[in-house]
């Protein structure tokens, strides 16, 4: 089967999309590795793959995006979640359940999406945000601890962190606020871009070039990066605002340490 095209990381403010379907299979059927995707799967519970999906699956520590595929004829299925495969890393699995049994999509058949706008918003707030917070903890903190580099990051309404390696005290939580807030309040534009590896080169940015291997990406092919103007650039596949403004006001809540590493939780309003 061919990849799927991931319509939203070149337009982030699609919402709809009309694409084919290419596959339909109960979740039962899915090899082991797909089927764990799901764990809470019921008998009645399928996958759908298109040809290409305006829904950002789960991954990078953004929440996946819900809504629904539509056919002409009124058949339609509810998203629930959507995942990369795990046994094709550049197929995007569509989980959900059809209203009835008898409206299953067939291969071909043209069908629209439609994504859950308002929890997407959501999600791009607390991605960008994330992001903010990791680049005003670097500018901050970054030739002040020991080892300092950002490991990972959830953005997870509830439970959003961002993870560094190095040690970082708890004094160093209003700083960090101070210069969180100032990024957000200087409204930076959010810019997304394409690299290649001499791109990151170019940039001093060695150390963010991606695994393509990993990803399932062709030798050609470039990264997709997301620029906060005027602070950091991170490899990115990740839904976005489109300026540090719009992220809201962004709370420090907790600075936690462990083994050599901090975390520091953040939440929206």
């Amino acid at each position: 089967m061919q990849r799927t095209l991931l319509s939203y990381q070149r337009n982030g403010h699609l919402s709809t999309l009309q694409v084919a379907i290419t596959t339909v299979k109960p979740v039962a059927s899915l090899e082991a590795a797909d089927r764990g995707l799901f764990k809470q799967a019921k008998d009645d519970d399928h996958v759908v793959v298109t040809d290409a999906t305006v829904f950002h699956p789960q991954g990078g520590g953004q929440p996946s995006d819900q809504g629904v595929m539509e056919g002409d004829s009124g058949n339609k299925f509810d998203v629930q979640i959507v995942r990369m495969a795990a046994t094709r890393p550049d197929q995007v699995l569509h989980f959900g359940r059809f209203a009835t049994s008898s409206t299953v999509f067939q291969p071909g058949q043209k069908v629209t999406q439609t994504i859950d706008t308002e929890k997407r918003l959501l999600y791009s707030r607390y991605h960008t945000a994330g992001h903010v917070l990791g680049a005003a903890v670097r500018h901050l903190l970054e030739k002040k601890i020991q080892n300092f580099d950002e490991i990972k990051a959830s953005h997870v309404p509830d439970s959003a962190a961002c993870e560094f390696l190095g040690l970082i005290e708890g004094k160093w939580k209003d700083e960090i606020q101070e210069k969180l807030d100032a990024y957000i309040e200087k409204d930076m534009a959010v810019e997304i871009d394409w690299w290649d590896e001499e791109d990151f080169k170019a940039s001093g940015l060695e150390r963010l070039i991606p695994d393509r291997k990993a990803m399932g990406m062709d030798d050609d092919e470039k990264f997709r990066v997301v620029k906060i103007v005027g602070a950091e650039t991170y490899p990115c596949g990740g839904t976005h605002v489109d300026s540090t403004k719009l992220c809201g006001k962004t709370a420090v809540k907790k600075i936690s340490r462990s083994k050599g590493t901090s975390r520091i939780s953040y939440n929206l309003p």
